[in-house]
């Protein structure tokens, strides 16, 4: 998913929209996925040190850095197979002063997302204030060798904007990018089985040990907490601490479930509209505006021209009910701008989600490894449940909806079918474990996330016994930069793991709506 703007999330992390069409050809079927557990011998792993990457608008931090490869095997089950190279930087504490000895090492959301692209988001936050930051790109990612990017989906993802959300032409387009993508990349001798969050977690530990560092700290968010409490269970070795933000377990991170997080996440924001008297006065029921404008514009789209958010030429955008929700669970628009957004377009002024739905129009090629997101997604989050799971969660999320929206994951559409195509072991039984640890742990949750819904913390802190748990109000998904009450909590916890200061979330209360005239 994209990345958030300090004001905003307005995809992450997490999940991001994929699509396949009908099964894969036996032909291009990927090898068998590695062994369970901790993967079997393989060469070593070596870090390389070389410069850093030069990402499209210059990142500053990476310029005092210090960067390389960390060499490790593609498939730790396969001695003497091929090595991938994942980069990695190093970015030195702002304290002039001598720094702590245990750095953080940070794991970033999609999965398949840009990680040096959150760089600025982790200084701006303070995460090397008075120790070093560890930024190392998942495996597959942008500036790794190879990277998954898959710019065919980025090209079909300009292009969706355009048609239904939902729409026959949509699926049969979103399929046909992804099986070219899978098409080229296995041709490319590519082992898609091997990109998925055992090999991560233990790329990571490897860093730890290639680096020579005895302990470190460990911070993640959305697939990321997924990807660190993988790590925990299975390489529980020098992890002084973790702190996970926007929490997806892995022992309940499942496709369906993607609707008890959107149903959750939009509740709390109209729940905290109507605590605040000017907007429950302004917007007395924004379920029943919500549900209305769903119906309506699933049954009659909205075709205007639009142009994008950052200006531009107009482009044409197709507003129906799938992509109202989906813009929501992205927040586009933010959260305290989503009522008056409602209201207006119950008044036939759908300004903000069109202009919101134009900025998709807007891709840029090959940044996102939509191949490693859909390896996680087909191996880890789909096996053991159907398109009629989704369904159910659907129906049971939002009653009364059009089974049209409700037959497909918020952020996730036709996920069942791309992963037909893209065609990976299943992995559910090795990834759906939960982390029994008594680490110190910090859990971080935002009332407002509408992605990976606050509840699910609940599903690791029974597990953690070293767990403080803190729910920010008023904020959606990547907490951490959109909060400087979060930003105090975790810098005290990572000073002081068993003993964090949280008394600044007491205090906290949702920002003022925005309102609108009558």
């Amino acid at each position: 998913m994209p990345k958030p703007s300090m004001h905003v999330v307005t995809a992450a992390a997490a999940l991001v929209c994929l699509a396949a069409f009908g099964p894969a050809p036996s032909s291009a079927a990927s090898p068998p996925a590695p062994s369970a557990g901790r993967p079997g011998q393989a060469a070593p792993s070596r870090f390389v040190p070389g410069p850093c990457p030069k990402p499209p608008e210059p990142i500053e931090a990476l310029a005092g850095a210090r960067c390389g490869f960390l060499e490790v095997p593609e498939s730790r089950s396969r001695p003497g197979g091929r090595t991938i190279k994942l980069a990695v930087a190093v970015i030195p504490a702002v304290t002039p002063a001598k720094p702590a000895q245990d750095p953080v090492v940070f794991m970033a959301g999609g999965p398949g997302g840009d990680t040096f692209d959150d760089i600025p988001f982790l200084v701006e936050s303070g995460l090397n204030k008075d120790r070093e930051l560890i930024v190392m790109a998942q495996r597959g990612n942008l500036y790794d060798q190879p990277n998954l990017a898959c710019p065919e989906i980025d090209r079909f993802n300009a292009q969706s904007v355009g048609l239904g959300y939902d729409a026959k032409q949509a699926q049969q387009l979103m399929l046909k990018a992804v099986k070219e993508c899978r098409d080229r990349l296995t041709a490319d001798g590519v082992d898609l089985s091997a990109y998925n969050t055992t090999e991560n977690a233990a790329d990571f530990a490897d860093l730890r040990k290639a680096l020579k560092l005895s302990q470190w700290n460990v911070y993640g968010y959305s697939y990321g907490s997924d990807l660190a409490l993988t790590y925990l269970r299975l390489h529980p070795e020098g992890i002084r601490a973790v702190a996970i933000d926007s929490i997806t377990p892995p022992q309940s991170a499942v496709l369906p479930w993607g609707w008890s997080s959107a149903a959750e996440g939009i509740k709390n924001i109209f729940e905290a509209c109507a605590a605040q008297p000017a907007c429950k006065d302004r917007y007395p029921d924004l379920p029943r505006t919500l549900t209305e404008q769903v119906r309506k514009l699933e049954a009659k789209p909205l075709t205007l021209n639009v142009p994008p958010p950052g200006g531009g030429k107009p482009v044409k955008v197709v507003l129906d009910g799938g992509a109202l929700l989906n813009l929501i669970v992205a927040f586009n628009p933010r959260p305290e701008d989503l009522p008056a957004a409602l209201d207006e377009l119950s008044r036939g002024n759908p300004e903000r989600f069109a202009q919101a739905r134009a900025g998709g129009s807007v891709q840029h090629a090959g940044m996102f490894a939509h191949g490693l997101t859909n390896s996680v997604a087909c191996s880890e989050w789909a096996p053991g449940y159907s398109e009629a799971d989704v369904l159910k969660a659907g129906r049971k999320a939002f009653p009364g909806w059009p089974d049209t929206v409700l037959a497909q994951v918020p952020q996730l559409p036709f996920q069942y079918p791309a992963c037909r195509i893209w065609n990976v072991a299943d992995r559910a039984s090795i990834q759906r474990v939960a982390t029994v640890s008594s680490v110190p742990a910090l859990v971080i949750s935002g009332t407002f996330d509408a992605k990976t819904g606050m509840s699910w913390a609940k599903d690791v802190i029974r597990d953690l016994s070293g767990s403080t748990a803190v729910q920010i109000p008023g904020i959606g998904h990547w907490v951490v930069p959109q909060s400087p009450c979060a930003q105090r909590v975790l810098a005290s916890f990572l000073a002081r793991p068993t003993a964090p200061d949280t008394a600044c979330v007491d205090d906290l209360e949702p920002a003022p709506f925005t309102i609108i005239p009558k």
